[in-house]
């Protein structure tokens, strides 16, 4: 039989080299290179809410119109507060770059093996996912910044494959390549994100004005429901409307992957959640205003030629085709970085099953590069099946949707898998950190989080519009599905050589310290 989850106890590691284990019980393979300041960039500029929330308007806008754009997206960012508060916990007293995957093994007890297994794999899909989406958006902004200045012009799906192609490989290629300089990556990328907001916000806000165009009515934009969905009830509507916002804020652990290249990470990773999800819901509300304002021509929006929508708002807010060139531009470039910061996140997330010998090739895709001081092969690997999901584009984008759009729900997934055991044991099998919600606070923002999780998975795999048909159906249930067979096979292979995270839940205070004290003396 298996052997149970790796217990650690603390003597045992100090004695074995106190050099060289970190707080999440493993060695310390890689570098300390960011500071609070990136950190926090990374997590801003990689959630990219804003953007995120403005290339999804053009599907927000049927579940509810403008209105419903606003309120699903507040709706929708209170509840991933509570998401987010309990994986702040979590990450404060294990900070593991595996996050979801090591926290599952520890909070299930017993039965931490099987349900580490799942999120690992759930969470690692995800962000391959989600590389692949942001490649695929930016691809779609490439080829709309040329269809401004080319009325003509119609898009091809081979145009966007080539482009998807181009930047995969340039994002890729500076993770793989500039290890060190990603935290000064970081820190640009969060000037972008936080200047890009700034300056679209204020175009938005003035332009139509000088133009003479005007604003769209405080009715169209606070208060007139527009159901175009199909569905009768519209409750139901606003709820599964909140998919869109959820693929904006849905990233809440994504710097607890972070945790062994920074010093300090129980207090440093709760802080870098916090700053994500605090200025992501500002940006994003502040910026979904002035945009929905300065729509003249809903039906154009909604029938644009334009592969990404937000070019047809931006000539409407700009009124020329420069215009809203520069406002995609804006939007472009955090966005190459916040593609950068998936394919930074994805190759961790794997290497952290390699390591623990869970992935293919685990002895190969579980080694730290020598030279660039990164999970190289790792990361190379994500690049591989991201260029392999590009080519499904070109056959059938409704193919590639399926696997894109199945990123909220599986990370949806991966969280509730170690959020809920921490619930149903009593929040008794991870020793607090730092941040620690105490007494009944805990429990009932676990709960919270667990409801909405539970509730969210089912909803979001409804078809998104009715009538469906092979085209638009969301196939969403089908991808996680099947995934979670192939995944549960896999186990099935691998599970007598699987070793599985420590259980640093176990671990003394003595030993959390003495890492506190080693990382901020780096």
């Amino acid at each position: 039989m298996a052997a149970d989850p790796v217990s650690v106890p603390a003597q045992t590691l100090k004695d074995k080299d106190p050099a060289v284990v970190n707080a999440s019980g493993h060695q310390q393979e890689l570098q300390r290179n960011f500071s609070l300041l990136s950190i926090c960039a990374i997590a801003i500029t990689t959630g990219n809410s804003w953007i995120a929330q403005g290339g999804s308007v053009k599907v927000a806008i049927y579940n509810g119109g403008p209105c419903g754009v606003i309120y699903e997206f507040i709706a929708v960012s209170v509840c991933y507060w509570l998401v987010a508060a309990s994986i702040a916990e979590l990450s404060s007293a294990i900070p593991s770059a595996a996050g979801v995957y090591h926290w599952a093994t520890v909070t299930a007890g017993r039965g931490g093996r099987v349900c580490g297994w799942f999120a690992g794999y759930w969470n690692t899909l995800a962000w391959i996912f989600g590389a692949a989406s942001m490649s695929s958006i930016l691809g779609n902004q490439v080829v709309s910044m040329y269809g401004l200045f080319h009325p003509g012009y119609t898009a091809k799906a081979w145009h966007v494959f080539v482009t998807y192609i181009i930047i995969t490989w340039i994002c890729c290629l500076t993770v793989l390549f500039g290890n060190r300089g990603l935290p000064a990556i970081g820190n640009v990328g969060g000037f972008l994100i936080l200047g890009g907001v700034f300056v679209t916000i204020l175009v938005c806000a003035i332009m139509p004005h000088v133009n003479g165009t005007g604003y769209g009515t405080n009715s169209f934009v606070w208060s007139e429901w527009q159901n175009m969905t199909g569905y009768s009830s519209n409750g139901f509507v606003f709820v599964a409307g909140m998919l869109n916002g959820a693929y904006s804020v849905g990233t809440p652990d994504l710097s607890s992957h972070l945790a062994e290249e920074i010093p300090s990470p129980r207090t440093n990773v709760p802080k870098a959640i916090a700053a994500q999800m605090s200025i992501g819901f500002i940006t994003g509300l502040l910026y979904m205003i002035p945009l929905l304002y300065s729509i003249q021509d809903i039906d154009a929006v909604l029938n644009s030629n334009f592969n990404f929508p937000l070019a047809e708002i931006y000539h409407q807010a700009t009124g020329t085709r420069g215009g809203a060139f520069g406002l995609l531009l804006v939007a472009f470039l955090p966005t190459l970085i916040t593609c950068i910061g998936c394919y930074t996140t994805a190759g961790r997330t794997l290497w952290t099953l390699a390591r623990d010998n869970a992935a293919p090739f685990s002895s190969w895709t579980g080694k730290i590069h020598n030279v660039h001081e990164n999970p190289f092969n790792a990361t190379l690997v994500c690049g591989a099946l991201v260029t392999i999901l590009g080519c499904i584009y070109v056959g059938s984008t409704t193919a590639f949707n399926a696997f894109v759009g199945s990123f909220v729900q599986l990370s949806t997934l991966s969280y509730l898998a170690a959020i809920l055991p921490n619930l149903l044991t009593g929040r008794s099998n991870v020793r607090a950190g730092p941040f620690f919600m105490r007494g009944i606070t805990g429990f009932v923002v676990n709960a919270l989080a667990c409801i909405y999780m539970a509730a969210f998975i089912v909803i979001f795999c409804f078809p998104y519009a009715l009538p469906t048909e092979a085209a638009s159906m969301n196939y969403t249930s089908l991808i996680t599905g099947g995934l979670t067979i192939f995944v549960a096979l896999w186990w099935l292979v691998r599970q007598r050589n699987y070793r599985g995270p420590p259980r640093v839940g176990i671990l003394g205070d003595e030993m959390m310290v003495e890492d506190e004290r080693k990382t901020t003396d780096a």
